[in-house]
């Protein structure tokens, strides 16, 4: 090396070791992308949380989550019934969009999904628990091999998964295979999901880990250690579902630290939809409306991100959504934006996730059954009847309960929402018809509304199933007989 005095001249261990951190630098880039893991409850409304001080409902390890991460204070399902949240969550869509009309109702093979788009970044993807968008109404029972809608055809390369509701020591599927679990089933499915995700880490894959719970859905089922002291037989059950539902997300938590993993592991808790009735104790924290409904006790649930290494803890008050959480994750991960589909409801959380961002860009909207309603920051605009001309317009901000109607008071206001939700509801009917997708139509629609007991496939099992106290009722419907008193 002529002209470079002897003392400057690189050494062969000096270029290996500049190689080696080289190398060790681009395998540490490449592992930077953080594990997902999305969280949902199964009607859970916005008032069932100790932070949003229940009366008799403790949740340390929510609680726990709340002060580490980013809590909602406004975080919408995008349905306030379950199987169109579940579509929303997967694909960043109003879930009209996607064939899932309301509960029962299948996700149309078109759809582009964050499962999907994760697992062509080289994400190890796995779903765990209630899944209902396969058409299938009914009790959960487990998802058929050769069901057209199973997680496998959405991006899921392992799934354990039961078509809806599920409750104690329950029957699943593992990718078409049938199994007998004992014990909570918010429990077995967190434990499954951990052994997916110690699985990835060994093989040093990123995940996408979807854990979709059956609680505290109906029929209500609590261990006797779960239940509340002091209260009636369905709210002890009710809340006792919470209780062992609450436990499972601490042993999530703890999985992850135990792994080493749990730095830079996003996770994303949520509900499907809003809080229930007659459950012993108000659901909804004092909102209007239930499950079922488009007024906020309906569709505000609760709302975390827990991400350590990223996060700044602390409460929003931003209007955020399911359909917000495919569009925050290609933004996360830098993936292509043709991920998702051209039409897309959400926005990306990105900048949120460290500071507030001010106003929400984008209104969010909704459409179920004979309703609309569009969120657009603190005011939100409302038809019970879509067609009918009647509008209803509230800021949330001045009144959460929806009790004053300031249509007539506002009307500059009311003009914009009303012309601003008439144009969402119509491109939502042009979705419907398959505009978004490259065909410019719908390939594959349903089937709809199926009820597993009518379904050839699941026949032989009918008969071992009658025993079972999640599906005797139904069974015995189907044979005409009442149950016994």
């Amino acid at each position: 090396m002529k002209g470079i005095p002897e003392m400057q001249r690189p050494t062969l261990a000096a270029v290996l070791l500049l190689l080696t951190l080289f190398a060790t630098g681009q395998s540490a880039l490449a592992t930077e992308r953080p594990n997902i893991i999305l969280v949902m409850a199964d009607d859970q409304g916005w008032g069932q949380t100790g932070y949003n001080n229940h009366p008799i409902l403790e949740t340390p390890h929510l609680d726990a989550m709340a002060a580490n991460g980013l809590r909602f204070d406004r975080f919408y399902a995008a349905g306030p019934v379950c199987s169109p949240t579940r579509a929303s969550v997967l694909t960043g869509r109003t879930h009209n969009r996607t064939g899932v009309l309301s509960h029962g109702y299948a996700l149309h093979r078109q759809e582009r999904t964050i499962a999907q788009a994760l697992q062509k970044a080289g994400y190890a993807t796995g779903h765990f628990g209630k899944w209902h968008l396969n058409g299938i109404r009914g009790p959960g029972v487990p998802v058929l091999a050769t069901d057209p809608h199973h997680p496998g055809h959405f991006g899921f390369e392992q799934w354990l998964t039961v078509t809806n509701f599920f409750d104690m020591n329950p029957v699943m599927s593992r990718m078409g295979e049938f199994e007998e679990f004992e014990g909570d089933s918010s429990e077995i499915i967190v434990d499954e999901a951990l052994e997916f995700i110690a699985a990835a880490t060994e093989d040093d894959r990123s995940f996408l880990t979807v854990i979709w719970y059956g609680s505290p859905h109906s029929p209500f089922v609590a261990s006797e250690a779960d239940q509340i002291d002091g209260e009636s037989e369905r709210s002890a059950h009710h809340h006792g579902e919470l209780v062992a539902m609450d436990r499972s997300i601490g042993t999530l938590r703890g999985g992850l630290k135990d792994l080493g993993i749990h730095e830079n592991t996003f996770v994303w808790f949520c509900s499907d939809n809003g809080g229930l009735k007659g459950v012993g104790h108000d659901s909804v924290g004092g909102l209007r409306g239930n499950k079922g409904s488009l007024w906020e006790g309906g569709i505000r649930v609760p709302g975390i991100i827990e991400w350590p290494a990223k996060v700044q803890p602390r409460v929003t008050e931003f209007p955020a959504s399911t359909v917000d959480i495919f569009p925050t994750i290609v933004d996360i991960l830098g993936l292509p934006r043709d991920s998702m589909l051209e039409v897309v409801d959400g926005i990306s959380l990105e900048p949120l996730l460290n500071a507030e961002i001010g106003r929400r860009s984008r209104p969010i909207p909704f459409r179920f059954q004979n309703g609309a309603a569009l969120i657009d920051n603190d005011l939100k605009i409302v038809t019970e009847r879509v067609g009918s001309g009647k509008y209803l317009l509230f800021d949330l901000e001045a009144d959460r309960t929806e009790s004053h109607d300031l249509f007539a008071e506002r009307p500059e206001d009311a003009r914009r929402l009303q012309a601003a939700l008439e144009a969402a509801v119509a491109t939502i009917e042009r979705s419907q018809e398959g505009a978004d997708y490259p065909e410019g139509r719908v390939t594959r629609e349903g089937p709809h509304g199926r009820f597993w007991h009518d379904i050839p496939e699941y026949e032989p099992y009918l008969k071992d199933w009658q025993s079972r106290p999640e599906y005797q009722n139904w069974l015995r419907r189907r044979t005409g007989r009442q149950p016994k008193r």
